[in-house]
């Protein structure tokens, strides 16, 4: 965004736009009356409705006294949750129980209910003109039950087991009557269900306990003959001898093979560690030998005495000798006593051997045994269930029977549910409320005709205003010479560019140096004046946006003499080149920096005065060092422009703010280089969002030629090139730039500049 654009902009002024409520405060007065005096006479002549509840509880109403103690205690239990809640309120709404109360209550006959009585003369001659339908037509029930409906208002209560009946009516006793009156209706229902429920089990299982008793007492029959034929004999755990026996035999087995696998497995490992001349240490049969021990105890002492004389004796002196010979009769110990262990188990395995020999013989005759009593035990068994099943069936027949009909006798049938709160005859209408709608009116009366007097006041356009540039920060202007701006793009002299010329006249001739226009070489010494105008100025800043105008002074400032170093090829200082971008409108400045990382300072402090004149800036810094970068982030490690190349971060990571600055930068970043250079290809769209995002983008690329910085370029551009001293680098530089396209190439210095005012300290400074 240029500084043209922004002078253009407008801003809402907030004082006018709310004053325009004062101004127009009788007609909103108005409005408001007359809507609320509206209001206020609609709900005193709109005709009085009535509300009432009845609350009816839907739990068990069966105790523990009536219930059969044989029975389940939630088996009478109803389904209490919210599907079964809901079942409920559809029930109580169904139009059975409705036309029960309208026929117990007479309200067929009430006009309330039944608009053909006392019909209005208005109503029939709609009738007759078709406009509306006849409600002769509909049967009267029907009517009747539609205009219940339109007042009834049947739900559940959230988290409870209440049911909620509300009635409105224009009678109020009407209002409590009728909710009282379905909620009575209900409970009787559901009791007249349970009572005919009752009768037809009771029905039911009178002859059905006649027949069971009759075949239980045949399948008991037929389970004690075959018994006695089989000579089935039942011992513990409710199975047979035979049975019983082979699990107890087979249980023993398995415990006798289990402790000869342990036996061979221990002397087996014993036997390797001797034929091999392992260690014995770790075989727990072999250390829990007391003679082992003492022998391990006297080892241990002679090797510490071995340790002991070894520090002043050789290995061949006598001592020495003698005690290595009785470590050696003691490991000889050691191996011939875990030899007898190893015996006394191998013992032990063949012992175990035969008692498992033994117990197989006598598992596989209990087997022959046990198959045939299987065979046997098939049968009973199945005549058992049959006799078990029957006899269950019959018990719980007997149950339920003598329940059903002691209830039908007694004429006891508890209903699962209770009116827990029977309505009370209003005494206050509940619509209209004259307080709510008369307030609910005004405020919205209020409202609308303030927001339709802000609208009309906005679109109006005398709250707007022009937007104030109070931000932008006054720069420091040069008293220079009328030509000096005779070519707003700063190119060089003629005699510097013959010398530009003559120098690169050995490697390419350039073709654009001898075109570039004069501009004189500004004097060395010059006096700055706060605001002074040059004579002439460029299109772009001839008529500027006043800012903030100067109070009128008593007295004049005094003019401060400030030394500037001499321009020796044509280059303009950091104040210079920032105001060549706010009024040139560029959105993109490249620096090159042919003398290394000190003349990026150039860079930075061009970025940091033009955001400080208000701007949204961005530096983006592509030198390999992060020169441009770490002076403004006082670290070169957060991610920044090859993180984003090599697909590891996004726009939002890599963009940090200026610890001195409004100013916004991209640093190189933390990725490997030689990744990110594989897409730089995307350069140019990184640079076209960026352009996008901010008001001008300056990028610092270091020491880099034309072709490098050609896929920065684009619409709106300025390079620079920054220096520091007027060397022959910098001017073989600058022909390369010119002859390769780059005619309007400016030369830019950090020396000599100096922050107006007293700035914090680092502020501008880009070190």
């Amino acid at each position: 965004m240029s500084v043209q654009s922004a002078a253009a902009d407008v801003d809402v002024d907030l004082r006018q736009l709310f004053a325009s409520l004062g101004r127009n405060w009788l007609r909103i007065l108005v409005f408001v009356l007359v809507v609320t005096g509206l209001a206020f006479a609609a709900a005193s002549f709109a005709t009085r409705h009535y509300k009432a509840q009845t609350q009816v509880e839907i739990a068990p109403r069966e105790s523990v006294y009536t219930r059969p103690a044989s029975s389940n205690p939630d088996s009478d239990k109803p389904i209490l949750d919210e599907q079964g809640v809901a079942t409920q309120v559809q029930i109580i709404s169904s139009n059975e129980i409705l036309k029960q109360v309208a026929q117990k209550l007479g309200l067929s006959r009430l006009s309330e209910f039944d608009e053909t009585i006392n019909m209005s003369s208005l109503s029939r001659v709609l009738i007759l003109l078709g406009l509306k339908n006849d409600p002769m037509d509909v049967p009267a029930d029907e009517r009747v039950l539609k205009k219940m409906r339109e007042k009834l208002n049947v739900y559940g209560v959230e988290k409870t087991r209440i049911i909620a009946i509300e009635f409105s009516s224009e009678d109020p006793k009407l209002a409590a009557a009728i909710p009282d009156a379905i909620a009575a209706a209900y409970i009787a229902g559901q009791g007249a269900a349970k009572s005919e429920s009752n009768t037809a089990a009771a029905d039911f299982l009178a002859p059905e306990i006649a027949d069971l008793s009759k075949q239980v007492r045949d399948a008991e029959a037929k389970v004690a003959a075959y018994r006695a034929q089989s000579d089935l004999l039942i011992g513990g755990n409710n199975s047979t001898l035979a049975t019983q026996q082979l699990a107890e035999l087979s249980t023993e087995l398995s415990r006798v093979r289990a402790n000869r696998a342990a036996a061979e497995g221990t002397a087996e490992s014993v036997r390797k560690a001797l034929q091999n001349g392992g260690s014995l240490d770790s075989l727990p049969e072999v250390l829990s030998s007391d003679l082992i021990q003492r022998l391990r105890e006297r080892q241990v002492e002679l090797r510490a005495n071995i340790a002991d004389l070894s520090t002043t004796l050789l290995d061949n002196h006598p001592r020495i000798r003698a005690a290595k010979s009785q470590l050696a009769d003691l490991d000889a110990q050691i191996r011939s006593e875990a030899q007898k262990i190893m015996k006394g188990l191998a013992m032990q395995a063949d012992a175990a051997k035969s008692r498992e020999n033994q117990l197989v013989a006598d598992v596989n005759t209990l087997k022959a045994a046990s198959a045939q009593a299987g065979e046997q035990q098939v049968g009973l068994d199945a005549l058992q269930r049959d006799a078990a099943a029957k006899r269950q069936q019959l018990e719980l027949y007997l149950t339920n029977y003598r329940e059903a009909a002691s209830r039908q006798d007694r004429n006891y049938v508890p209903v699962d549910a209770r009116i827990a709160s029977p309505a009370s005859v209003p005494s206050e209408p509940y619509f209209p409320k004259v307080g709510p709608i008369v307030g609910a009116a005004a405020a919205a009366s209020l409202l609308l005709a303030a927001v339709f007097t802000l609208l009309r006041e906005l679109f109006s356009g005398r709250a707007m205003r022009p937007a104030s540039g109070a931000r932008l920060e006054p720069i420091d202007e040069v008293a220079m010479s009328p030509a000096a701006y005779q070519e707003p793009s700063n190119r060089l002299e003629p005699a510097i560019a013959d010398e530009f010329a003559n120098r690169a006249s050995e490697a390419s001739r350039p073709k654009t140096v001898a075109q570039t226009p004069a501009q004189p070489q500004p004097a060395a010494e010059v006096e700055p004046v706060a605001k002074a105008e040059p004579a002439a100025e460029p299109e772009s800043l001839a008529k500027p946006e006043p800012v903030a105008k100067p109070e009128p002074m008593a007295e004049p400032e005094p003019v401060v003499e400030v030394r500037r170093p001499r321009s020796v090829l044509g280059e303009i200082d950091v104040e210079k080149a920032a105001e060549k971008l706010i009024a040139s409108g560029a959105a993109r400045a490249i620096f090159v920096s042919p003398e290394g990382d000190e003349a990026a300072a150039s860079a930075i402090l061009v970025a940091r005065e033009v955001s400080d004149a208000g701007l949204r800036v961005l530096l983006l810094d592509l030198t390999a060092s992060g020169a441009a970068s770490r002076p403004m982030l006082d670290s070169g490690l957060f991610p920044g422009i090859t993180n984003l190349l090599a697909s590891q971060a996004q726009f939002s990571d890599v963009i940090h703010a200026d610890l001195y600055s409004d100013c916004h930068v991209i640093p190189v970043g933390t990725a490997d280089p030689v990744r990110a250079m594989r897409a730089a290809d995307r350069l140019p769209i990184i640079m076209q969002s960026l352009t996008t995002a901010y008001d001008l983008v300056v990028v610092e690329c270091g020491p880099a030629d034309a072709q490098g910085i050609s896929r920065l370029g684009g619409e709106a551009t300025e390079v620079f090139l920054s220096m520091l001293e007027a060397d022959d680098e910098v001017t073989q530089a600058a022909v390369k730039l010119i002859e390769s396209g780059y005619p309007d190439l400016t030369l830019v210095t950090p020396l000599g500049h100096e922050p107006p005012g007293n700035p914090v300290p680092g502020r501008r400074s880009a070190a």
